[in-house]
């Protein structure tokens, strides 16, 4: 298996919904689902959907660090997302 995922493994709604007002969110976002989306177990691939519930501010402040959200479960999936850029 390679390093990275399938793009196609990850359905069209899902993508559709990591597209966004600003275009950091849309770099961020589908790279993370291109690279890593799919190596995420159930309970994180939840969190991600709920995650993307978040207005677009939230989400620039979560992952350029300026927040840090109170649930672990986001901190942790934001820290995950944030990697998968530097990487």
């Amino acid at each position: 298996m390679s390093e990275y995922a399938m793009p196609e493994q990850v359905n069209s709604a899902l993508r559709w919904r990591c597209r966004r007002g600003m275009l950091e969110l849309d770099i961020l976002l589908n790279e993370f689902i291109d690279k890593k989306y799919t190596l995420l177990d159930n309970s994180q691939k939840e969190v991600f959907d709920q995650v993307l519930d978040y207005p677009d501010q939230l989400l620039f402040d979560l992952f350029l660090g300026h927040m840090e959200s109170s649930d672990t479960k986001v901190s942790d999936l934001v820290q995950t997302i944030r990697q998968s850029a530097s990487v």
